[in-house]
Formats: C-alpha cells, sequence, structure tokens
C-alpha cells in the first residue's frame, strides 16, 4: 500500500499537469502497474492525495469483560458478532449454571 500511495502521488502530480493525450498514457500506464479498473484510476488521479490521521482505538471493555466474552465466542463455535449477540443471554445463563462461568453483576 505505501508503494501505491506514492506512486498515486507521484503519477497523480503528472496527470493532473498534463494535457488530454498525456493523461491517456498516463492512465494506461498507471492501470497496467497498479491493476486498478480505469474508472477507479481515473478517480484516484484527479483528487489529490489527503492523509487522514488514524483513527484512535479506544476500549470499549475492560480485560475481565474480553476474556469472558472470548470464552463464550469459543463456547459458541466462533460464530459471528451478529449471531452471538443474539446468543449471549441464553449462554450466559447456560454457562453460569453449568459452572463454566461466573461474572459480575457489574
Amino acid at each position: 500500500m505505501a508503494t501505491r500511495r506514492e506512486l498515486k502521488e507521484a503519477i497523480g502530480q503528472r496527470y493532473r499537469a498534463a494535457g488530454s493525450w498525456e493523461r491517456r498514457q498516463i492512465l494506461d500506464e498507471f492501470t497496467r502497474v497498479t491493476g486498478y479498473h480505469r474508472k477507479h484510476a481515473l478517480r484516484v488521479l484527479h483528487r489529490p492525495l489527503v492523509a487522514r490521521p488514524p483513527r484512535a482505538g479506544k476500549r470499549i471493555y475492560n480485560e475481565a469483560v474480553h476474556q469472558a466474552l472470548v470464552m463464550l465466542w469459543e463456547a459458541a463455535d466462533r460464530i459471528c458478532g451478529k449471531r452471538l449477540r443474539a446468543l449471549l443471554p441464553v449462554l450466559i445463563e447456560s454457562m453460569e449454571r453449568h459452572g463454566h462461568l461466573r461474572l459480575d453483576p457489574a
């Protein structure tokens, strides 16, 4: 990705300054090198590259909750989050009843 980003910067400046015939040649070269579809390459080359700041990842759960979720996810045979969410109340009740899981009320 870093190489593609550098290529976008270098060729993008040249592309925006070129005439119509040169743009066609630059676009053909860019699509061959990157493997992008022609329409996507047009969009990439027309706009200047603006680096976005990385999103700060904040933790939603503490370590105890994380460990309990991993245990429940493993017990549910690693199903997707959408299905795990629906299954959690039944799974927590069953695992606590059989002594496999002990959770604080908080």
